[in-house]
């Protein structure tokens, strides 16, 4: 375990070995795996330090549906529950255990750790962001919890999660904005880079409502930024007067996809069709479902 007057270790090649992206020979002074068993799904609680809140409904039941073919591939981490034997507490893999209990099974794999809840928080922060899981505002109230917590630095905790300190700066300024936008982005209205934009203006909230009512790009709320009294483009007539058909077609392609979709097109019959994701997942399950092998 690492002791709170040191600077933290790169848990990121330790916590690869255990979660099966790396060879367990890089284990060096990370936690160390008890071994692997499969336990009652009843015997696993969720981590209440848990930096992930949201579980997409949709993404959940794709998941409920591999387990119920394949089965739980990777083991879920866990460490031991307190005056409970033979009861674990998730570290990391709780929508693993959702879609487990979904699928209607009776055990799942596991592998067990000791781990302090330092420890345990860092592990699940590192595996979340490692699997672009967590949406921006989750990653950056999990990144302060950690300095907040036990003390981390920018510079400690940008070696030990792997990323740049200025990815960690610019994610903890998120927490900056009003609540109001911080939940625009949490549910994939507003992206990161619209957010950014709105840290230091006077009226963010204003701004923000204009990002979502004319569609701006990142480019152009950045320019919204720099003169929020410039008029900006509006909506297009299309897209502010979609017809039935296209609506339909709309709810059709996100049902298939699991995903938000916006079609456009024009009276020439040309147009353009975006899905939009919010992870790195997200995009591998459309690219495989459009037949893309990699």
């Amino acid at each position: 375990m690492i002791s709170q007057d040191k600077a933290p270790s790169r848990l990121g090649r330790g916590l690869a070995a255990l979660i099966g992206d790396a060879d367990a020979t890089e284990l060096q002074a990370e936690p160390r795996p008890r071994g692997q068993k499969r336990v009652p799904i009843e015997h696993l609680t969720a981590n209440p330090r848990n930096p992930r809140k949201v579980f997409d409904a949709d993404e959940l039941a794709d998941l409920v549906a591999s387990v119920k073919t394949r089965g739980v591939i990777q083991p879920i981490l866990v460490r031991p529950a307190p005056g409970q034997s033979g009861h674990y507490e998730i570290i990391a893999g709780e929508r693993r255990w959702r879609a487990s209990q979904a699928a209607g099974l009776h055990e799942v794999p596991v592998v067990v750790i000791e781990a302090d809840d330092r420890l345990a928080l860092e592990i699940a922060i590192i595996e979340n962001v490692q699997r672009t899981n967590l949406n921006p505002v989750e990653e950056a109230e999990g990144f302060q919890r950690l300095v907040d917590e036990f003390g981390y630095t920018q510079t400690e905790l940008a070696q030990s999660i792997g990323k740049s300190r200025s990815h960690l700066a610019n994610t903890l300024r998120l927490l900056k904005l009003p609540t109001s936008i911080r939940a625009h982005l949490a549910e994939g209205r507003l992206s990161a880079g619209h957010a950014r934009t709105l840290i230091n203006v006077e009226d963010p909230e204003r701004l923000a409502d204009e990002i979502l009512k004319n569609d701006l790009s990142v480019r152009e709320a950045e320019k919204l930024a720099r003169d929020p009294a410039k008029p900006v483009r509006a909506k297009s007539a299309t897209a502010q007067g979609k017809d039935a058909d296209t609506r339909a077609l709309e709810r059709q392609l996100a049902e298939l996809l699991g995903l938000s979709v916006d079609l456009r097109h024009d009276q020439s019959g040309s147009g353009e069709l975006r899905i939009r994701y919010r992870s790195l997942e997200q995009l591998d399950d459309v690219a495989r479902r459009l037949g893309y092998r990699s």
